[in-house]
This record gives C-alpha cells, sequence and structure tokens, in this order.
C-alpha cells in the first residue's frame, strides 16, 4: 500500500494522492453525483466542494468546514467521508500577512458515488503546477451561496491570497474553488475560498493545500509502517 502511495507522488500530474483514514460509510446513496461547486454538508456546517479527482476518487473543501466524519449532498445523502484536514484559520477580525493560513479537508468519496471534475457552469476543474496565484491573475470563484464572480487576485500572502475587483462571497461559500480560466478553455484551481479578511475575500493556494496533504500522507505511511525485519 505504501509503494502505492509512493508511486502517486512521484506522478508529475497527480495533483493529490490516496488517503489513510477508514473507507467512506457504506451506506452512500448509488447515483449521487459528486463534483466541485456542489453544497455538501458536515453536521451544521455548510460549504462547497472545492476539487474533486475523480481517477483517484477524493474530493476537497475548507478544513473549517469539517464535521464529525461523514459527508452528506444538499439532499441528506451521504457522498464520503473525512479523510485528512489541517485547518488554522485565524479567529478574530484581523490576520497578519505573514501569518501562514492552512484550511483543507480531503474527504475520501463512497464508492457507489458518481464522480466528475465539471463545474456548475460547464468548465472542467483541473489542476496545473505551471498556474499559481500571482498579483493581478484574473480568477473566478464559485459558491453556493453567490455562484460565480470573477476578479483578479489582489495580493499574494503565506499560503494563502486576497480577490478583489469583482469577486464576492458569503457563508457557505467556504471550500469553493478559484480558478483561472486559460486561453485554451480551461479552468484551472489555484485555491479554495476561505474567509474574508478586511474588505477582501481570501483563498488558499491550492499549491500550498495539495503539498500540506502530501506531506500528511508521507508522514501517517511512514508512521504505519511496521519495522524493519532484523
Amino acid at each position: 500500500m505504501r509503494r502505492r502511495w509512493l508511486r502517486v507522488l512521484a506522478a508529475a500530474t497527480a495533483p493529490i494522492v490516496p488517503l489513510l483514514s477508514p473507507a467512506a460509510p457504506a451506506q452512500a446513496a448509488p447515483g449521487v453525483l459528486v463534483f466541485p461547486g456542489m453544497e455538501v454538508r458536515q453536521g451544521t456546517n455548510v460549504c462547497t466542494l472545492g476539487y474533486v479527482d475523480p481517477q483517484m476518487r477524493i474530493a476537497f473543501t475548507a478544513g473549517h468546514c469539517r464535521g464529525s466524519g461523514q459527508v452528506s449532498d444538499r439532499e441528506g445523502d451521504v457522498i464520503g467521508g473525512q479523510s485528512l484536514f489541517r485547518d488554522n484559520t485565524p479567529n478574530g477580525a484581523t490576520v497578519d500577512t505573514n501569518h501562514r493560513i492552512a484550511d483543507w479537508e480531503a474527504i475520501s468519496l463512497a464508492p457507489d458515488v458518481a464522480v466528475n471534475n465539471i463545474l456548475p457552469g460547464g468548465r472542467q476543474l483541473v489542476a496545473d503546477p505551471a498556474i499559481v496565484p500571482t498579483v493581478g491573475l484574473p480568477v473566478c470563484h464559485f459558491g453556493v451561496i453567490t455562484g460565480e464572480s470573477c476578479g483578479t487576485i489582489q495580493a499574494v500572502n503565506n499560503g494563502w491570497f486576497t480577490m478583489a475587483n469583482g469577486v464576492v462571497s458569503q457563508k457557505g461559500d467556504s471550500g469553493g474553488p478559484v480558478y483561472n480560466v486559460t486561453p485554451d478553455g480551461r479552468a484551472v484551481i489555484v485555491g479554495m475560498f476561505n474567509s474574508t479578511w478586511g474588505q477582501y475575500p481570501a483563498a488558499v493556494s491550492w499549491q500550498a493545500a495539495s503539498q500540506q496533504a502530501r506531506e500528511d500522507v508521507i508522514s501517517a505511511a511512514s508512521a504505519s509502517a511496521p519495522p524493519p525485519t532484523p
């Protein structure tokens, strides 16, 4: 199993890796479709799904959206279970731009749900390591409350960035994808919505979040590996 994780990590196009938690709940409703931009519920938390990897059957949302473990859609149908997360979102009205914000949750999708990576507007959401947050980069954000809104990146900080010039968000949009629409028509994820700092909507960097997830998988794999045979 560990060799499989490491093979996935070595793949240049693989945005994330298999996770270490127990399998998703067996009572997932067959036929339910999981896609980026959909509403997800965990306990009393309502958020937006940010990224879906159909091959690995893993999805991502904001870490502060996590609940007791089970993840369902708007209708209450179980789609999977919480696997890994990081969340150090400051609890206050201000944040130092040097503060490194990590806010993501990985969800292991149930084996009987349908999965795709198509945004509600019809574009395919993909990961491309060549496209990273930069000041002035045109981006769009999709949240289940506000829908799609577009603007530009206003500032890039330590693992997160702020947006302006048209990007809006409200409670419930957390975890929603932030993406750059490329000249060839792709929607390339650059972040997931985190919160609003001052007047600016903010997102955690996908580059940082996916790297942190890889680190956590390797750490867990190392911790669970059997000791070498003498």
